[in-house]
């Protein structure tokens, strides 16, 4: 009698996992996490972010406004990590772990290193989460029109780190 009894409530527990998980695939996420890694010079460079995509919208002006602090990517703060002092656009950037933010502009850029890492992007209002008072560099790099990007993309070159999304590529000078 218990026997029966407790494979009957073993046979509605499974019946009931196995209902509650069907019919409820995962879509992929919209802004799937990346990584970019290289090595420039000694410094072994990893950049990590999320990768939302144009989906036939207007990225640059519009989704991302002109001359407001951006996250450099969807979802957490995109952050860079080197294990060797590196010269960026000609200013030192120390060894470490730091979240990267922008501020978007029709021809350059700013740049922005923040010894905060891990936070979540944006706040509740909209705005970059970054505390100024935590910057550690910022440094300006030119932007230039590029072959059209659907994603989100970083990539570590031998000289350069380079942000490419819709139609602009914003090559950033590493040494």
């Amino acid at each position: 009698m218990k026997r029966t009894l407790f494979l009957k409530a073993l046979s509605f527990f499974i019946a009931a996992v196995f209902f509650s998980f069907s019919g409820h695939a995962q879509d992929p996420p919209k802004s799937p996490a990346a990584t970019a890694t290289g090595k420039i010079g000694d410094a072994n460079i990893t950049i990590n972010y999320s990768s939302p995509s144009v989906r036939g919208r207007k990225i640059w002006g519009e989704l991302v406004p002109y001359d407001k602090v951006w996250r450099a990517g969807a979802n957490t703060a995109t952050s860079i990590e080197t294990d060797k002092d590196i010269m960026i656009e000609g200013k030192k950037l120390p060894a470490g772990k730091y979240s990267i933010f922008a501020i978007p502009g029709e021809k350059e850029w700013t740049i922005i290193f923040n010894s905060e890492t891990g936070q979540w992007g944006i706040k509740r209002g909209g705005e970059a989460n970054r505390d100024p008072a935590k910057d550690v560099l910022s440094v300006t790099a030119k932007a230039k029109k590029s072959d059209f990007n659907e994603r989100l993309v970083y990539e570590v070159n031998k000289k350069d780190v380079t942000l490419k999304w819709e139609n602009v590529e914003v090559p950033i000078s590493v040494k």
